[in-house]
């Protein structure tokens, strides 16, 4: 890559990808160029944009910040870009996190980046994005003091509102997913877990992060009267099926949706954008959350991963980029 060159990962049409040469411009007053130390994939919405289900109302809602294109295809998409600065409005070298598609080196305005913390590794600060939505699902959700939460889906979203909100003082938490494997992740942030056979009942706040519409309605069974459900996942083209005639009125429970492209309306008045991302950079530090990072790939192995990755991921949690 020449100072002006840079190569960026395109979804070409649906289920395939390659990489492709893009001219960078000149920096401005007031930007910054950023030379990609790491991307990750987002294996929720990221894997349905790479698969076209996104519908076709959505295409302008789900729009990411520096997106190239448009859906269905050709697009280059994602938002989780951990780099260093190059050349312009922050001295060269300052480590910064920026919601940018996978691309080797960009030219962006100096708000688009947050510098990460001191002590915050580059490596981890990948999982940035991920944090900011669980911060917002937490607004979202609101517990108290002593709540019994359930969290569905170990996914990265999942263990990280799971972990979040285990901080909560005396609330009982407990992370519930289908796959007994992830009961070593969950041990990893020393939240409790459970198989959904073995999950708790009767909870104040249910959580559901699996993107399995199967795990919405389980979340319908496991809260107590009046409770809340918090809706985490997105589920694209794909319909959800709800058992909405058995306790969900008798319970008067309230399912609510959470989406952390607007700030919550429970910090809306007093939290910007900026506000929530260096939060979600500043509780990254914790060492634990290196656990949620199951593997790494370099970028040049990124179109013959990505179908993988969205399709058939086996354990994978956030998995890394390298550049």
């Amino acid at each position: 890559m020449t100072d002006r060159i840079a190569r960026a990962f395109w979804i070409d049409k649906p289920g395939r990808g390659s990489l492709r040469e893009e001219s960078l411009p000149a920096v401005g007053e007031g930007e910054v160029r950023v030379r990609t130390l790491y991307s990750a994939v987002s294996r929720g919405t990221e894997s349905l944009v790479f698969q076209g289900k996104v519908p076709q109302s959505q295409w302008q809602a789900m729009r990411a910040p520096f997106q190239g294109g448009f859906f269905p295809a050709p697009l280059k998409y994602g938002y989780i870009n951990v780099g260093a600065v190059e050349e312009g409005a922050l001295p060269a070298g300052t480590p910064v996190f920026c919601l940018y598609p996978h691309q080797s080196a960009y030219v962006v305005p100096l708000d688009a980046v947050t510098p990460l913390p001191a002590a915050l590794p580059p490596e981890r600060a990948v999982l940035a994005a991920n944090m900011e939505t669980a911060i917002n699902g937490l607004w979202d959700a609101a517990p108290l003091v002593g709540d019994r939460i359930a969290v569905i889906g170990a996914g990265v979203v999942g263990c990280l509102v799971a972990w979040l909100a285990s901080r909560v003082p005396g609330a009982t938490v407990e992370l519930i997913d289908v796959d007994p494997a992830k009961r070593a992740v969950a041990e990893a942030l020393d939240v409790p877990f459970a198989e959904v056979r073995d999950a708790s009942r009767d909870a104040d706040i249910v959580i559901h992060a699996s993107g399995n519409p199967m795990g919405l309605q389980t979340g319908l069974t496991l809260a107590g009267y009046e409770a809340t459900l918090v809706e985490m996942s997105w589920y694209g083209s794909t319909l959800v099926p709800l058992p909405l005639g058995e306790e969900f009125h008798s319970k008067r429970l309230i399912l609510k949706s959470s989406q952390v492209g607007g700030v919550s309306p429970a910090r809306r008045a007093r939290r910007s954008y900026g506000d929530r991302m260096a939060l979600a950079l500043t509780l990254l530090q914790d060492a634990r959350l290196d656990a949620l990072i199951t593997g790494e790939s370099a970028f040049e192995e990124l179109p013959d991963l990505m179908p993988t990755l969205a399709a058939a991921p086996g354990g994978t949690l956030c998995h890394r980029i390298r550049y």
